[in-house]
C-alpha cells in the first residue's frame, strides 16, 4: 500500500527530525575557573554565581582563591600561590577579559570576564559548549583510581591534570572588606596534579588511587589543557 504524505506533514516531520538531531548533539563540558578572594568586596556575588553554575550540566566549576589581597588585612584561608600564578599566566597571554583582578572567571582557559557579570559569563559558556572537543571517559579502578581514555585531536601537546576540590567551604571572615560575613565557596581547588601528556589520538592511562586521597577533597575534576596555561580542550568531573 502506498501512502501519500502532504507537503505540510512533510514539513512537520522534517522539523521534528532537525530538532531530534540537534538534541542528540552532545555539548562540550566547559571549565569555569573563578579567581576570587575573601578580601574582595565585589567577589561574594561571583561566588554565588559559581555555586549556581556548578549545579548545571556540562559546566565544570573550579574556584581558585588568590593571595594578593591578603595585604588588605585578612589572609584568605583558602588561597593558594598556585592559583595566583595561573591567573598571572593567563593575563600574560592576553585576550578578552585578560588581567589580574577579582572576581575574574576564565572560561575554558580562554576568554575571561568579571565574575559577577552572569549574563556575559553564560554567553561565553554557551559559545564554548558548541565548540567540538575530544571525548573523555573515566572508569573507576580497583584501588580507587581512574582509568581514563581520551580520544580526538589537539593542536599541540596538552597537559592532563586532576584537580582536587572541596565541594563546599563556608568561611566566616574576621577582618577586611568582607569582615563579619560568612561566605560560601564552591569547588575550591586544593591541589593540581599532572597525570599525563596527550599529543592527540586515543590515549588510555590509569590515574592511581593515591591521587584521589587529597586531604580535605571530596570531589575531583579532570582538566586537559594546552601547554601549562593555554586553552582547556576538555574538562569533566571524575
Amino acid at each position: 500500500m502506498r501512502v501519500v504524505i502532504g507537503a505540510a506533514a512533510l514539513a512537520v516531520i522534517a522539523a521534528a527530525g532537525t530538532a531530534a538531531t540537534s538534541q542528540n548533539v552532545p555539548s562540550t563540558p566547559v571549565a569555569v575557573e573563578l579567581f576570587t578572594s575573601q578580601g574582595c568586596s565585589s567577589c561574594p556575588p561571583a561566588d554565588a554565581i559559581a555555586e549556581r553554575l556548578a549545579k548545571e550540566p556540562n559546566t565544570v566549576v573550579i574556584t581558585r582563591p588568590v593571595t594578593y589581597w591578603d595585604r588588605l588585612g585578612w589572609k584568605d584561608t583558602l588561597a593558594r600561590e598556585a592559583n595566583t600564578s595561573l591567573q598571572n599566566a593567563y593575563a600574560a597571554r592576553g585576550g578578552r577579559g585578560a588581567g589580574v583582578y577579582t572576581p575574574q572567571s576564565v572560561i575554558q582557559g580562554g576568554d575571561a570576564a568579571v565574575g559577577n557579570r552572569e549574563s556575559e559569563l553564560r554567553q561565553l559558556i554557551a559559545a564554548e559548549k558548541k565548540r567540538p572537543g575530544p571525548s573523555v571517559s573515566a572508569v573507576r579502578a580497583d584501588d580507587g583510581g581512574r582509568v581514563i581514555t581520551i580520544d580526538g585531536t589537539t593542536p599541540s601537546v596538552a597537559t592532563i591534570s586532576v584537580v582536587a576540590l572541596k565541594s563546599e567551604s563556608m568561611v566566616r571572615i574576621g577582618r577586611g572588606e568582607n569582615g563579619g560575613r560568612a561566605i560560601k565557596y564552591t569547588n575550591v581547588a586544593l591541589s593540581d596534579t599532572n597525570v599525563a601528556r596527550w599529543r592527540g589520538g586515543k590515549l588510555t592511562f590509569t590515574v592511581p588511587g593515591d591521587v584521589f586521597k587529597a586531604p580535605g577533597a571530596d570531589r575531583y575534576a579532570l582538566v586537559v589543557q594546552l601547554g601549562t596555561a593555554g586553552r582547556i580542550v576538555a574538562a569533566r568531573y571524575l
